[in-house]
Parts: C-alpha cells; structure tokens; sequence
C-alpha cells in the first residue's frame, strides 16, 4: 500500500488569508501538489477568542506557540477593540486564485469564533444560516457552489451534521480519526462521507517533547502511515512564520515518493470503493486542545509521535 498524503488548508483569520494563503499557493506550485482549501468567508472575530483563556490549556497553547507573533497584534483584537474586519471580502482575488490553479477549495465557515465556541447553543436555523451564507459568498467569488465543508475547531453537533446533509456536500472533514466514515450521532446515522485529520496539527506538536521548528519534519515523517495520511495546516502558521518547516517537510515526501492527493481524490475513491463504515462521533479530549474535539469513536488515541 503506497504512502499517500493530503494536505487540508484551514484559512481562519484575515492575515492568513491575506499572506499565507498566496504564500502556500506559490509553494505548492512550485512543487506541483494541489491541496484542499477551506476558507473562513465571512468576519475576523479573532478577539474574540480571548474568552478561551478560562478553558485550561489555552493560554499554555498560546504562549508555546507564540500566537502574538504568529497571528499578529491587530488579529488579537479584531472583534473587540478594533472592528472584525470581512476576510474574503478584502480581497476576493486570492480565492479564486486558488480555485482557477485546480485546488479542491471549500467553505470553513461564515464567522469562525462564533461557531467554534458557540456551535453547542446555536439552534438549528441558525447553523444552517451561517453555513448557506458562506456557501452564497463563496459562489459569488469562485463562480459555483461549493461542495466540501471543514468545521473551525472539529466542532460538531447532530444539527450541524443534519444541516451539512440538507446542502448536499460531496464530502465534509470535520473530524479526527484514522479512516473516512459516515458519522452516526446522537443515535442518527448521516449520509454526508467525513475524511478526518489523521495527523496531529503543528500548534499541538510544537513545543512538545523537544519538538522545535527544525526538528518537526522529522516528528511527521515518523507519523506517515501506508494509505492515506490527513494533514491539517493553518494558513496563519504553516504559510506565515513556520512556512520553512512545511517546506521541509514537504520536501522530504517528494523526495520519499510519498503520493499527494486532495480530499476531493479520496473522498471520490472511497466512493466509488464503497469502503467508507458507518461509525459513531464523540467529543472527546484532545491532547494539545484546550477544548473537546468531535472525533471518530472506537478508533485508537491520537499518536503524537512523542514516545
């Protein structure tokens, strides 16, 4: 079974629209490797999630990986002291980019903060909403619909599984898990496939286990499974100031013949495959998460590569 692997691009603040994403489009082009982009449509809440700071972890989180510098000052104010600036809306021109290079690009969300740390208390016309907003905004920029969808944060709920059924998406990734599946929830099985994030994110490697810029390549590598690996990057951190440790990493697939697909690729071979199990979704702890995370139960603990 070869090595397969591919890259998942959360966009979830204005800055790393406005300069990570073109960033990790000219890398990914050089190398020719096409990904799958999940834009954050609508405002840059980010101050927001200061109230965090009360969950346990977060604040460690945030000084391990040196979120002023990495997200910017202005960022961790948007919302509050300074006004939530509109993220695609600023420039479209970056998105379509995206979409005219032959990317899988889809819709994280409309306002991230909001469901990322309110997703439980939104009723259901109301998760709808949000979702069919991003999806309209992303029309208009892209010129057609999209079809894919990744929560902020791995948050889910029954009803926001519902509303992804109702728009018809081809395929969401939502989760964290080992396998694609059909999600079951709250005793209700769902038809929308989901492809989880396999691989642990960089903000919850770093700092971890003498795991260092230079080094982290060496810790993914060490985390590539035969058939496909799901790696989750943010376009604040892997196209911002850790970009060069990306590369490395990147580099070191290409020069191991590890296989690049999209989740569009997968989900369309699982498909046509009919390999995908129905499985159920908890939230559970996550380790380097200050917060539960919708995951795919019954399947082993996240490895972190720390042993």
């Amino acid at each position: 079974m070869i090595c397969e692997l591919a890259i998942k691009v959360d966009v979830d603040t204005l800055k790393g629209y406005l300069e990570g994403v073109p960033r990790l489009l000219d890398l990914l082009d050089e190398r020719k490797i096409k990904a799958s982009f999940f834009f954050s449509m609508g405002p840059d809440n980010s101050g927001k999630a200061i109230r965090r700071i009360f969950r346990r972890g977060f604040l460690s989180k945030m000084l391990r990986t040196r979120a002023p510098s990495t997200y910017g000052l202005k960022t961790l104010f948007y919302g509050t002291l300074l006004r939530a600036p509109m993220i695609v809306a600023s420039n479209p021109a970056i998105l379509k980019r995206a979409a005219d290079e032959g990317h899988d690009c889809g819709i994280h969300c409309w306002d991230h903060v909001l469901w990322q740390d309110h997703l439980p208390e939104m009723p259901p016309a109301e998760i709808r909403g949000e979702l069919v907003r991003a999806m309209e905004s992303f029309s208009g920029v892209a010129g057609f619909s999209p079809k894919s969808c990744a929560a902020p944060g791995w948050q889910v709920s029954p009803d926001s599984l519902a509303a992804q059924d109702g728009l018809e998406f081809d395929y969401c990734s939502d989760t964290r898990g080992e396998k694609p599946f059909f999600p079951r929830m709250g005793g209700v099985t769902f038809r929308t496939l989901q492809i989880p994030t396999t691989l642990p994110t960089l903000d919850e490697l770093w700092g971890l286990g003498g795991t260092d810029p230079e080094n982290i390549k060496d810790r993914y590598l060490d985390l590539l499974e035969p058939g496909t690996n799901v790696h989750t990057v943010h376009a604040e951190m892997e196209g911002g100031n850790m970009s060069g440790s990306f590369i490395r990493f990147l580099d070191c697939c290409i020069e191991g013949e590890v296989a690049f697909a999209t989740l569009r690729d997968v989900a369309r071979r699982v498909k046509t495959e009919s390999s995908a199990q129905v499985c159920d979704i908890e939230m559970s702890d996550f380790p380097g998460r200050a917060s539960k995370l919708a995951t795919r139960a019954g399947g082993p603990g996240p490895d972190m590569g720390l042993v």
